[in-house]
């Protein structure tokens, strides 16, 4: 039986990336060595590095003046990093959920932080609106998409100061301006590549402002100035990111993902709303195209294990929702295809059918 992947990450990738990535793991780039055991000094990494590098400005349209770097640790070893770069006197952030509240939480220890807006008060259902944002901060931070709570910025927002953003589950996914961000930064596991490597988009000249000390490792220029070399880098983790970045161009690039990705979104939305047995928990206006959260209507609750259950048995694997907000969660992001979203829902009509 074909498995169906909606795990929030680590995520389904395209299966060309991960065919070539198990032939690299054996033989890579025909040197006769394991990827796994290539140095990341060798011409041939080198080749993957650039390429990495070159498919994200081509696909997103990066100006000369931002840099592209990929480093170890995942998007929450950024929440200490952008402080400690941006940080001097103020920053605030928006507070929409689990990852936001960490990135505040750490930022909290290298200056003064300023929550400007919180949709805490309704569980994170929606994104915070008008949000008035003062023109003496250091830099503004938003997550751009919330993998527990369902709920995204579907367009880029407007910052009288420097833009940082976490798009660690919608990087790709959509089109974006880039020149209205300052930084942006993500882990590759949930839509470009495994586990084991962030990115980063920087505009140099933001960096150098602080009159604090910088670990030379925390620096974000040592690793500009040594283009993502200044340690041993995740190299399998890049050369996956390269794959998949290939395969996504590929596809048409971002208009043409982001065209399927809506087509996936309305197909899983339009039958949680059809169906007796189901709601969604994000406000309409602000539902995420990657990241689809729903529960079972309060008459229905005793099903949820048992739909759980019948849905793994129907191929559809990985929709568990979060543990702190339980019900249900389709990741569905750019990797999915159409045929595992209608998959998911051909379940749900066939579940209905046998308990409504």
């Amino acid at each position: 039986m074909k498995k169906h992947n909606f795990n929030a990450g680590p995520s389904q990738l395209p299966l060309e990336a991960i065919e070539n990535g198990a032939k690299a793991v054996l033989d890579f780039a025909g040197t006769g060595i394991s990827i796994l055991s290539t140095s990341h000094r060798t011409k041939e990494y080198d080749a993957v590095n650039n390429g990495a590098v070159n498919l994200f400005r081509e696909l997103l349209e990066i100006p000369e003046n931002y840099k592209v770097i990929f480093l170890g640790g995942g998007a929450s070893t950024q929440f200490c990093y952008v402080p400690f770069n941006l940080l001097e006197k103020k920053a605030g952030y928006i507070n929409t959920g689990v990852w936001a509240k960490k990135a505040i939480k750490e930022a909290k220890l290298f200056g003064e932080v300023e929550v400007l807006a919180s949709s805490e008060d309704k569980n994170f259902s929606y994104i915070p609106k008008n949000v008035e944002i003062p023109t003496d901060l250091d830099y503004l931070h938003i997550t751009t998409n919330n993998t527990i709570y369902g709920t995204e910025y579907h367009t880029d927002i407007d910052s009288p100061v420097n833009l940082v953003a976490d798009m660690s589950s919608d990087i790709l996914s959509r089109p974006m301006d880039i020149t209205k961000y300052a930084l942006v930064y993500g882990g590759a596991q949930k839509n470009i590549g495994p586990a084991g490597v962030a990115f980063v988009i920087v505009r140099e000249d933001i960096l150098g402002k602080v009159s604090r000390p910088l670990p030379s490792m925390i620096d974000y220029r040592n690793h500009i100035a040594n283009n993502s070399l200044f340690n041993t880098p995740p190299v399998f983790s890049v050369y996956m990111i390269k794959e998949t970045l290939e395969w996504l161009k590929r596809q048409g690039g971002v208009n043409g993902i982001y065209k399927r990705n809506v087509e996936k979104a309305a197909e899983l939305y339009n039958e949680i709303d059809r169906n007796k047995l189901f709601k969604g928990t994000a406000e309409e206006e602000d539902r995420s195209l990657m990241n689809v959260c729903f529960v079972m209507q309060p008459e229905y609750e005793e099903l949820a294990p048992k739909f759980l259950e019948y849905a793994a048995e129907h191929g559809c694997v990985g929709i568990k929702g979060h543990r702190l907000v339980g019900g249900f969660r389709a990741s569905c992001y750019n990797a999915l295809s159409l045929e595992d979203i209608r998959a998911l829902t051909e379940c749900m009509k066939s579940f209905e059918k046998k308990f409504a």
